[in-house]
């Protein structure tokens, strides 16, 4: 795993794509226009991803599952991603496990894409959306939050060329 991290920190060393700025000001029923224009960022959801550092377990857990190429394809797709602080509240053991199988890897990662491009301002609108793995993720709003099953949307519209990330804070995991 070490040697996975070791290969994305270099990448994100040499990346020349921006940071990823923050919507702070964005509530529930904005039109997030303002989100959307500082958080156009240079590159597809992988560079992206790379660029922004808060992601280096999720880009890992890409390469691994081998969903490099699909998700720096044409797209376009919407990825909830979930931030390295995610994954740290899983259990202990669990990231380790999940790197050590592919396939389960896979399913999860792809619970966290759906095709096409679906801004926050369309999210918001949703009860649930089909997912790349076959299954709906819950959408809700709660307390002025936008929910997908249990995880909260932290950061929304981070732009790519192939579509669009909202950040999660929780790594979401289909039913079964």
């Amino acid at each position: 795993m070490k040697k996975i991290f070791g290969t994305f920190a270099i990448l994100l060393a040499i990346s020349v794509s921006p940071a990823l700025a923050h919507c702070g000001s964005c509530g529930v029923g904005d039109d997030h226009s303002h989100a959307a224009k500082a958080n156009v960022a240079t590159g597809d959801l992988v560079d992206v991803a790379i660029a922004a550092g808060s992601f280096k377990t999720l880009v890992a857990a890409v390469q691994a599952a081998g969903l490099v190429d699909t998700l720096k394809s044409e797209g376009p797709f919407t990825v909830f991603a979930p931030t390295d602080d995610a994954f740290d509240k899983l259990p202990a053991g669990t990231v380790d496990a999940l790197l050590a199988d592919p396939e389960k890897l896979k399913a999860i990662l792809l619970y966290h894409v759906v095709s096409g491009e679906v801004t926050a301002d369309q999210v918001v609108k949703l009860s649930n959306a089909t997912t790349v793995q076959g299954s709906d993720v819950e959408i809700r709003v709660a307390g002025g939050s936008v929910m997908v099953d249990d995880a909260t949307v932290v950061e929304a519209d981070v732009r790519a060329s192939n579509g669009v990330i909202h950040v999660i804070d929780t790594v979401v995991i289909p039913a079964g």
